[in-house]
């Protein structure tokens, strides 16, 4: 199956005009393929080259469509750094519709009724970004939309300077957010809130069908699904940055990535977004930020359901959820396979110790999943050695109640502990290749972000330091 003989389908469009526009794709000037997918492809069934269908740039840059495709905006709201902010919609994004179970989405392909004072485009660098990313925490296991294609272009776009626009070929099972509720719910358009709960438990929940009290079943699945993906944003030490209601995806994964980032040091109070003024959107806040934002989603929901009841679903559910699947990876991560009442508080200690260290979160986590006694390989990568010293020499005694033999053990932390971390400076090397019109390094970092966890030995310089200067440095919103 070509690309370019899919066959679309918009079942959104059978929701009522309040939740969309119709508008085509405003085409950039002279486009140009940068990188393609293709393990992202294999979701649509896709099983040709990318690179060899002729018609893939004319239909991203959105000069032809794919038989069946009607473009269009969705309209959503949302909390922003805990404000109501009113109708906002997908300014640059325009849907192309759907195949195989994914929604097909181009993003900064030109203005939509909800583009505000925006222009409808997005820049090279932060194309590069959300591309790489999407890829990137798939191959970390982590629930995300997925990024088919990338193109260039020509055309300029206004910023604090002038860059070149570029366009996102995104995919994902569903594209309504949290917000897309608030919409709704803020206008007093209730009837049409139930309108969207149907459309969302037929996309995201089908199993659902037929229960009883299923708004609040699927509520439930939400906070779920939800608690899971923080649960996972955390253990790889990722920062999202903007974590508004409208950048919340109504099935629980990652979706729009801006000003996110990877922890360098550990640092659990790691603000990545400098538009973050009062640190809502921390690292370690991450958390509580979801919660807020599932609790707004269950007051939205409240014409559907009673709030007192989803209240109790959300204190019931997200927290154990979010300690459970979080414990279950950190065991993991650590090659505890075997269980010890004391687990728990020995990677509390850890990330007491580590927080003193001042040592690289995924380079730490790499090096433990070959520890056998010898501490300095890890101690020499400390600015302070003192707490973490202490720490190994209990998690030490500790490996002597694993049954599993050391190597055996190895093999799974390092299955689990990724090498390659897609981390803003190694980023930001490429986007600065890339604006040079040298897009082989988005290449080499799409290879090793879809298999963080093998040894590419021929791309060892993508796993370097952070360079002092570049270490959990803030991003700004700006793309």
């Amino acid at each position: 199956m070509k690309f370019s003989n899919l066959k679309l389908s918009a079942p959104y469009l059978n929701l009522k005009p309040i939740f969309y526009e119709k508008v085509d794709p405003t085409p950039l000037h002279k486009p140009f393929v940068i990188s393609t997918s293709q393990s992202a492809a294999k979701l649509l069934g896709i099983d040709e080259d990318l690179d060899l269908d002729s018609k893939l740039i004319d239909i991203v840059n959105g000069k032809i469509k794919l038989e069946g495709s009607e473009t269009f905006a969705m309209c959503y709201a949302g909390h922003q750094f805990g404000q109501f902010a009113g109708r906002l919609g997908d300014g640059r994004a325009i849907n192309l519709g759907k195949v195989n179970g994914q929604n097909l989405q181009v993003k900064g392909a030109g203005l939509t009724l909800y583009s505000r004072h925006g222009d409808g485009r997005a820049v090279l660098r932060s194309s590069i970004r959300e591309y790489l990313m999407s890829e990137a925490m798939h191959g970390l296991g982590i629930k995300t939309t997925r990024a088919l294609a990338l193109i260039g272009s020509d055309t300029k776009v206004a910023r604090e300077k002038w860059e070149k626009g570029a366009i996102v070929l995104r995919l994902s099972p569903t594209w309504v957010r949290f917000g897309t509720f608030e919409y709704l719910n803020a206008y007093k358009e209730h009837d049409k809130l139930q309108e969207l709960a149907d459309y969302v438990i037929e996309e995201s929940f089908p199993y659902l069908t037929g229960s009883e009290d299923i708004y609040l079943k699927m509520y439930a699945e939400i906070v779920k699904n939800t608690a899971q993906t923080i649960a996972s944003w955390q253990s790889v030490g990722f920062n999202h940055g903007v974590m508004n209601t409208d950048n919340m995806s109504i099935d629980g994964r990652t979706i729009d990535y801006g000003p996110f980032a990877f922890l360098d040091n550990y640092d659990p109070h790691f603000v990545c977004n400098h538009t973050d003024t009062q640190g809502l959107y921390s690292f370690s806040g991450q958390v509580g930020a979801a919660h807020w934002n599932l609790d707004m989603l269950a007051r939205t929901l409240s014409p559907l359901m009673k709030y007192e009841l989803s209240e109790e679903v959300l204190d019931d559910l997200y927290r154990s959820t979010y300690e459970d699947v979080y414990s279950k990876i950190m065991f993991k991560k650590m090659g505890l396979f075997t269980q010890d009442n004391e687990d728990k508080a020995l990677y509390q200690t850890m990330f007491r110790a580590l927080a003193n260290a001042s040592i690289d979160y995924t380079e730490f986590f790499r090096k433990l999943s070959r520890f056998k006694g010898n501490k300095s390989d890890i101690l020499d990568i400390c600015i302070d050695r003192r707490h973490l010293d202490v720490w190994l020499d209990s998690y030490n005694e500790r490996l002597e109640k694993e049954i599993l033999s050391p190597d055996e053990r190895h093999e799974k932390m390092l299955a689990v502990n990724p090498k390659y971390i897609l981390k803003n400076h190694i980023l930001q090397e490429a986007i600065d290749k890339a604006e040079e019109d040298d897009f082989g390094m988005v290449n080499e970092l799409l290879k090793v972000a879809l298999a963080p966890f093998d040894e590419h030995l021929e791309l060892e310089h993508l796993c370097k330091a952070t360079p002092i200067e570049a270490k959990n440095i803030k991003l700004s919103c700006s793309s």
